[in-house]
């Protein structure tokens, strides 16, 4: 059974690798990519640690509600852990 996430709610200032629109949205990890340099502090020049980096996926319906025309129909995303709730 796929691990059910939710992309945490948080805005911080600065750049950032969670698009907004998936930010409080709930999806399943389709697989882990390994760890890399996280590149929210790469961006600003600092020392960065490996962070475990996954593909996540959701739905249309959990991202468009009732707008989405195709519910069933998915998008996935690549999301570093640290942004990642386990459900």
């Amino acid at each position: 059974m796929a691990e059910r996430v939710r992309v945490r709610a948080m805005m911080p200032p600065g750049h950032v690798r969670a698009p907004a629109y998936l930010r409080g949205k709930q999806g399943v990890i389709e697989r882990p990519l390994g760890a890399f340099h996280n590149p929210e502090q790469l961006a600003y020049g600092l020392a960065a640690d490996k962070k475990p980096l996954y593909r996540v996926r959701f739905t249309m319906a959990e991202l468009w509600g009732d707008a989405a025309e195709n519910p069933e129909d998915t998008l996935d995303a690549e999301l570093y852990d640290h942004w990642l709730e386990r459900l």
